[in-house]
This record gives C-alpha cells, structure tokens and sequence, in this order.
C-alpha cells in the first residue's frame, strides 16, 4: 500500500467559550478533540456529523485557517506545524478549499477572470498569455463557458459560483482539496451537477481530498471511506459500504436511521428518545454520547473509549465492543 498523503495526529483545537467569566476559571469549547486519521493518494474521505460537531473547523485547521492548540498533520510526511510560513506559501500550491459559501468566498468587486488570475499571479507561474489560456481551460473544465470570465459574482447563480470555487481550488492542480459542505447552500439538483463535476474533475486532476458534509446522501455517493464525528472526536471509520450496512458505533446508527426515507406504512423511528444534543455533554468523563445513547452502561460514564479496529479497516470508539 502507498504511504499516506495527509496523516493528522491526536489533532485539539479548542476556542474559549464566550460566556467564561473575566475573574473566574475560564471554559474551553472543545471543537477537535484529539483527531487521528490518514488520508492516501486518490482517496475521497468523506466526514460526516451534526452542525457544530467540529467538521469544518477540523477542515480550516488543516489547511491552516486555524492554528491547532496541539498534534501533528503531516503532508507527504513532513510536519507542516513546524515549517515556515515561506513553506506553507509554496504548501498552498498542493492543498487547496472549497469553502461551503460561494457568495462570500467571492470577491464581488473582481470579475471571475481577475479571480482566477490571482493563484497565478501569487505563484507567480506561467506567462501572463499562458495564464490567460489556463483559465480558459479551467472555467470549461468546471461547466462554465469563456464569456462568463467577464462578469461578476453577483451575475451568476449559486452553482456557477461553487463552479468558480472548484475552478480556482484547481487551478495550481493541488494533490489535496478540502471540501467544506460545498453543495449544502444550493438546491437539490444542482447539488447533484456539482457532486458529479466533482468526481469528473478527481478522474481528470487525480487529486485526494476531505469531503465534509451532514448529508449522508452525498457521503456515501462520493466517499471511498467515511468518517463519524460526534463532539468533536471521531467515533467511527470504515468503508462506505461497512458503514451502512454494518454500523458499529450507535450514534452512527442514529444518523442513518435520521436519513429521510419514504416510509408507506408511517412507522415512527423510536431508535433514540433523546435525538438533541444536550449541551452538558462534554462535562462528564466518559463517552460524550452516553447521555444520549439507548445501549448505554456504567464504564460508559466514566471512561472515554478509544478507537480502535474491530473489524478490518473498520474502526469504533465504543465500549460496546
């Protein structure tokens, strides 16, 4: 097997919680938590979980949005924590975002061409006709035709703006693409466009890349493997296929069993009573999840599981097992 193109090592990042008081002992949102996965050449790794479980902020630590309070990401097994920041401006050229809103990740004041050119002109790579003919490649590559490089932002639609993204995201053709929920703010059918130019661009760019999303549709339609995030830890890893037809850790289970499906007999899931997050789970010192879960026991309360393997390339953090 090939070596890992991203390894991420017992990754924390944690923000202080606003409602700390001046005088007293100060409070920690836990966003990442001590997160351990590696990412191969080609892979598509999808992460799955609920709104505010860590997902994007892991993504935007990785790259480097955010600096971690403490861990290791190693890209091509070089430490990229440890190198400067001349390193991480050359780094930029190999991993790249798409960020989940393409309004705002749009300078409305530069037509599409002049927002294409700046990779470019920062890298100074190419002459200025040979860059010129790149973005034309580019902005056909993504769907778009050449005419649409004169206009601004607010003249395209939601999904020609993501277009614009990923066009700009490839445009240095990186080996590593975080993608930070980038069909979530656009209809249902042009979700559908974009996830299949994605997997188009993969084959063309042969790049690997981090796939966030809450939508266990798009996971599992674009993912070799996925990963479970609950409260800022990853409870559960494994193949795409392992994952829904033999999910191991409960709350994993909860997510598929909260899928929408067409149910004609109108059967209510009662898989979990308590299906909110309640926001005293990270005070005690056991599974965050234990306040929710239906399979829960005593060490549960008391000791944080690791994960581990149990079934090959399929990983769990749960007593359970």
């Amino acid at each position: 097997m090939a070596s890992p193109l991203l390894v991420v090592k017992n990754l924390i990042k944690y923000f202080r919680n606003p409602n700390s008081s001046f005088w007293g002992k100060e409070k920690w949102i836990k966003a990442v938590d001590g997160v351990t996965f590696d990412i191969y050449p080609g892979e598509i790794v999808g992460i799955v979980g609920e709104s505010g479980c860590g997902k994007s902020t892991l993504g935007r630590t990785i790259i480097g949005l955010n600096k971690p309070n403490k861990g290791e990401i190693l890209f091509l097994g070089k430490d990229i924590l440890k190198t400067s920041e001349n390193y991480r401006k050359k780094l930029s050229k190999k991993m790249q975002i798409i960020f989940q809103d393409p309004a705002g990740s749009l300078n409305p004041r530069r037509t599409i061409e002049e927002t294409l050119m700046e990779p470019f002109l920062i890298h100074g790579v190419y002459k200025n006709s040979e860059r010129k003919e790149k973005i034309r490649e580019l902005i056909i590559d993504v769907g778009l035709d050449v005419y649409h490089l004169d206009r601004y932002p607010h003249e395209l639609s939601g999904g020609q703006k993501q277009r614009v993204g990923i066009a700009r995201a490839l445009s240095m053709e990186p080996e590593f693409i975080i993608c930070d929920e980038p069909v979530s703010a656009l209809d249902v059918s042009v979700q559908a466009q974009i996830i299949n130019l994605f997997q188009d661009l993969k084959k063309k760019f042969s790049f690997s890349s981090l796939f966030i999303s809450h939508d266990l549709s798009v996971i599992y339609h674009i993912s070799d493997r996925i990963m479970v995030m609950y409260l800022g830890r990853i409870v559960e890893i494994a193949s795409y296929e392992e994952i829904y037809k033999n999910p191991l850790h409960p709350y994993t289970k909860l997510l598929i069993n909260s899928n929408p499906i067409l149910d004609i007999g109108g059967k209510k899931n009662n898989y979990l009573t308590n299906s909110e997050i309640d926001p005293n789970s990270k005070k005690n010192a056991g599974c965050s999840f234990s306040d929710r879960c239906p399979k829960v026991f005593e060490v549960c309360k008391q000791k944080q599981p690791i994960l581990k393997e149990y079934n090959p390339q399929h990983y769990a953090a749960c007593h359970l097992y």
